[in-house]
């Protein structure tokens, strides 16, 4: 029996790459209840049986049941056999769909090819769609699902999804507008190239099915539309990307001796010499230093290549072989015994403890491990993730060494962060953000085999969809893992689990250039932060924490080999996540360890070189980073990042001063950017005064000095929470206490601009909730008192129109400050100070009872008013009025002082004869304390201080109707003829009011005689 359903068929409509519900159910019931289904011999075995009689009684009873549906078919054989000439009366025998396929056939599921095809199209015209993108995972899962049972139709159908995603007519649109394809595609690409990599790498392939493969591959390379290996690859990128890669290799090149041997003993660059098996030390390093050189030359031709394609790796890999006796040692679990001398000086293939090893480039040889572990071959995945640990444990180990002979040589070359320019980049092709994920690889290899049995099944589920937000995915139970001891192992303590934290922790913290894209670095970011969460599931037991401990130390004393050490390079990628987990994991276990790792890792030294400000035009540090090669379009994550390792450790170290204290300057000194900094002193002050429970008033206290720094980041610069980071640092300071308000007001200079000083500091201070909230007594409150009026005063003096009447507030309950104010406002109205602002500053003094200042005031305000004839709908209106109504509320004497100014700057005749009329309604003075100086008569109109104001306003009348009759229209002869009426009101206040007023009107019929219209509404008014 094939154990294998070949062929479906069902009456049902459904259609689908998958069973419809009927052959599930008839396929389970088969499995679960197979006492129950009767087997049979193949017909034909049943048929022998029968004599001629018999026989033709089964075929006429037959053809009688299903005549419908079968006596076509039978007729048509029938005639068939009858013709002796027939092809079929020269076959042997008949055919039996009853006795299963021949020992020959090809052994494969069943797989209907167009429905394939029309699912996949479906999925693609829907884009983004959540479903639709779920559905295509499922597609890929079954792909990896048929590899691993080792059915061919796994490769035909991953064929068939990749030639319908080259069809897709999106491809051509995006490549036409040059714009990025969507991510959610990508990531299909993606998923597609990885997947094609195990396909041709698959152990069992014949060399002619690598060549059918490599020829499919490279044909849909070189189609227009297939995507390219590089997501983020522009066109015009060209010349900005060989610059790029002409400093990294001018860095490699003009490094010194100690450089190039630091690089050459690299984990992340080292590669694998089969040749010779016994060597010694400084032939492989030799070795080493032809092969960089030839590795740099390799690197300027590729400069000049075409963009390698998304198929090219597995191009690539079908050159790969398994053919290599070392490799397949391993794969067979084969370990030769050494001798003593071999232990002492070990060779490339083996460790100290003749554990063997395998140096090829950690991509590389994850996709054998990936490959191996898709086709089913478990054991030989384990054996060769082993090695491929052991050798990065190796190498790391090397590393450590050397660098601890140069550390004093190489650190006076490194900044106050311990970053250094001159040691090169790191790895240019980091391991974590790789388009094969070789360190999950690892992990999940490695982890898979630490597995519960019965957490087994859900394994490849949850890894995929770990971290994934969507509704399937929330309540993901963790996976439960066990110790399991590797066979041959030396150490007790070491396990297939422990192996895997430590393939994990070295690649999360390998030192890595910054990918060049903005896919690509969101990319690294997705695959980092899912690592952590595959580690967070992991329950620290005493192997697991020693081999955590171990590990954060190797990584903090490593040098410029890891992300961690000292020495490297200032565009490396930051720590700031990956060290929050470590942070996190050993700060019940070794504190110390985990804050020398967190103080490390807090820093962000590409922000380093430049100053500590958040204006675009005058240097802000994200534009400056963005404006170079590579763009650095992760930077706001990263900085996010960075606050949120602050704020773990400003939590930890809560009730430990001397930790707050480090914490602090580590935050103070790496932390570039305001807001992210706000955000932290908020953090900080929301943990030091939580809704339940005790105050904490170290916090409270950082997150204070954590404000202070905001303030002076974005004294000078635009940010547009300043408003609320200003409210917010009061409301900080006052809950810290009284001696932090009294600090602030004295340092405000160097935190506040003078309008904030005085308005919403000094004000909120001042304020009568801030004293019941603080509960200060009467000392206390004097002390708060002085320092708020000295500030006020400073700040008046330095800006005038902005705090003159809020440092006059502040003033009101000392007559000697108030008149200081006072005397700063009379001092700058002059040369600073707008009309409207002494209006307002006037109508203050009126309103707290000091007229006479308000008049002075007054009086400055007006002298610097100016109307037009036309003007009037000006805004001073309002404030002239008042000012009048001021004067005539004081007296005679002061009217008549005012009126001429107002005369001089004003020359709309409505606005005139408006202050005319109100002049004139009251006698003046009647706000004078001083009885004999009252007035009893109201004032005449030929006299002054009237008479002049009333000249003026006819003047301006006449003016205004001359100017006004230049330009008119039809449509404004009414309201021209109102504006008439208004001026003959005013001229007839005069005693000889009527006559100017006739010479006016007998002027305008002159003049404008053509205007017949006008002139006749006039006429009919005026007479």
């Amino acid at each position: 029996m094939r154990c294998k359903i070949t062929s479906v068929t069902c009456s049902c409509d459904t259609r689908d790459i998958f069973w419809c519900p009927h052959v599930v159910a008839l396929s389970l019931h088969r499995i679960r209840h197979a006492d129950a289904v009767q087997l049979r011999i193949p017909i034909s075995e049943t048929l022998l049986q029968m004599d001629r009689q018999q026989l033709q009684k089964m075929v006429q009873y037959l053809i009688s049941e299903h005549h419908t549906e079968v006596l076509p078919t039978a007729q048509k054989l029938a005639d068939q056999i009858l013709q002796h000439t027939h092809p079929i009366n020269h076959i042997q025998g008949a055919p039996d769909p009853t006795a299963g396929g021949s020992a020959e056939e090809e052994h494969c599921w069943h797989l209907d090819a167009e429905q394939v095809k029309e699912q996949v199209g479906q999925y693609l015209t829907q884009g983004g769609y959540y479903n639709a993108n779920k559905q295509l995972y499922f597609m890929f899962t079954k792909v990896r699902e048929m590899v691993r049972a080792r059915d061919s139709n796994g490769a035909k159908m991953l064929t068939m999804i990749t030639e319908q995603f080259l069809n897709d007519p999106r491809l051509l649109l995006w490549k036409s507008q040059g714009t990025p394809m969507t991510d959610k595609c990508r990531q299909h690409w993606d998923h597609i190239a990885a997947l094609w990599v195990c396909v041709v790498l698959a152990p069992h392939s014949s060399s002619y099915e690598k060549q059918q493969r490599q020829r499919t591959l490279e044909q849909w390379a070189h189609t227009d539309v297939c995507p390219l290996e590089d997501p983020d690859h522009r066109h015009q990128d060209t010349n900005e990307r060989n610059r790029s890669a002409a400093y990294y290799l001018t860095s490699d090149d003009e490094s010194s001796d100690e450089d190039n041997e630091l690089r050459r003993r690299d984990p992340n660059n080292r590669e694998h010499n089969h040749r010779h098996h016994h060597v010694q030390r400084e032939n492989r390093e030799n070795r080493e230093r032809d092969r960089r050189s030839s590795h740099r030359r390799h690197k300027r031709r590729r400069i000049s290549a075409p963009p390698r394609t998304i198929f090219h790796r597995a191009i690539d890999a079908c050159n790969m072989s398994w053919d290599d006796h070392h490799l397949r040692t391993i794969l067979a679990g084969e370990t030769p015994v050494l001798r003593s001398t071999q232990h002492q000086h070990p060779s490339s293939y083996y460790n100290e403890q003749g554990q063997p090893l395998w140096h090829e480039p950690v991509p590389i040889a994850c996709s054998r491990v990936d490959a191996l572990r898709s086709h089913g071959y478990n054991s030989e995945a384990l054996r060769l993730a082993v090695a491929v640990v052991r050798t990065l444990k190796q190498a790391q180990r090397e590393a450590y060494l050397w660098w601890g002979s140069k550390r004093d040589e190489m650190l006076p070359r490194c900044s106050p962060s311990r970053a250094c320019r001159s040691l090169g980049p790191g790895a240019l092709e980091g391991w974590v953000g790789h388009p094969l994920d070789p360190i999950t690889c690892l992990f999940d290899t490695l982890a898979e085999a630490s597995l519960l049995p019965e957490d087994l099944p859900r394994f490849q589920y949850h890894s995929d969809w770990l971290g994934v937000a969507n509704e399937d995915a929330t309540n993901l139970a963790p996976l439960r893992y066990r110790h399991v001891p590797i066979p041959g192992s030396n150490d007790p303590w070491e396990s297939y689990l422990t192996l895997a934290l430590e393939a994990a922790l070295i690649g999360l913290g390998q030192q890595r250039a910054m990918p060049p894209g903005l896919y690509a670095q969101e990319k690294a970011c997705k695959q980092e932060e899912k690592m952590i969460l595959k580690l967070q599931e992991l329950t620290l037991d005493s192997p697991l924490l020693a081999v955590l401990r171990r590990q954060a130390r190797l990584l903090l004393e490593g040098g410029p080999f890891s992300g961690l050490g000292e020495g490297i390079h200032p565009e490396s990628v930051p720590m700031h996540t990956f060290t929050k987990f470590l942070f996190t994991a050993l700060l019940p276990h070794d504190p110390d360890l985990g804050y020398q790792l967190a103080l490390r890792a807090i820093r962000l030294p590409i922000l380093e070189d430049h100053d500590d400000v958040d204006d675009p035009a005058n240097g802000n540090v994200s534009s400056l980073v963005l404006s170079r090669y590579p763009r650095w379009f992760t930077l706001g994550h990263i900085e996010t990042q960075q606050c949120a390792l602050a704020c773990t450790m400003i939590n930890a170290a809560k009730n430990d001063v001397m930790r707050l204290r480090s914490v602090l300057d580590a935050a103070l000194r790496n932390i570039h950017s305001s807001s992210h900094l706000f955000k932290l002193a908020q953090d900080a002050f929301r943990l030091g005064l939580p809704g339940e429970g005790q105050r904490n008033s170290l916090l409270l206290n950082a997150a204070l000095e954590l404000g202070l720094q905001v303030m002076r980041m974005t004294l000078t610069s635009l940010n547009w929470r300043r408003r609320e980071m200003v409210r917010w640092l009061v409301t900080c300071a006052t809950e810290v206490g009284v001696s932090a308000l009294i600090s602030i007001m004295q340092n405000w200079f160097s935190l506040f601009t003078p309008t904030e000083a005085t308005g919403a500091v000094a004000s909120t201070i001042m304020s009568h909730t801030t004293v019941m909230r603080l509960q200060l007594d009467r000392a206390e409150q004097d002390e708060l008192a002085a320092c708020a009026r000295s500030l006020a005063l400073q700040c008046a003096t330095k800006d005038p129109p902005n705090c003159a009447l809020n440092a006059l507030t502040l003033c009101e309950s000392d007559p000697v400050s108030f008149e200081t104010a006072y005397q700063v406002v009379v001092d700058a109205a002059a040369h600073t100070m707008t009309s409207s602002q002494l209006f307002t500053i006037a109508r203050y003094m009126e309103h707290r009872g000091y007229p006479h200042r308000a008049y002075t005031l007054a009086m400055l305000a007006m002298q610097s008013v100016h109307l037009a004839y036309n003007q009037d709908t000006h805004p001073a209106i309002n404030d002239i009025h008042w000012a009048v109504a001021l004067a005539h509320s004081l007296g005679r004497t002061e009217l008549s002082q005012l009126l001429p100014v107002f005369i001089k700057n004003v020359q709309c005749a409505t606005v005139l004869s408006d202050v005319l009329r109100r002049c004139s309604l009251s006698a003046p003075g009647m706000a004078c304390p001083d009885s004999k100086r009252r007035p009893i008569k109201p004032l005449a109109f030929d006299k002054q201080p009237l008479r002049g104001l009333l000249e003026a306003t006819i003047l301006a009348y006449i003016n205004t109707t001359n100017s006004r009759l230049t330009h008119i229209s039809p449509r404004h002869y009414q309201d021209f003829i109102d504006f008439l009426t208004k001026a003959h009101e005013t001229f007839m206040l005069a005693h000889d009011g009527h006559i100017q007023f006739a010479q006016l009107i007998e002027n305008m019929k002159v003049a404008y005689k053509g205007k017949k219209k006008l002139m006749c509404l006039v006429r009919e008014r005026f007479g």
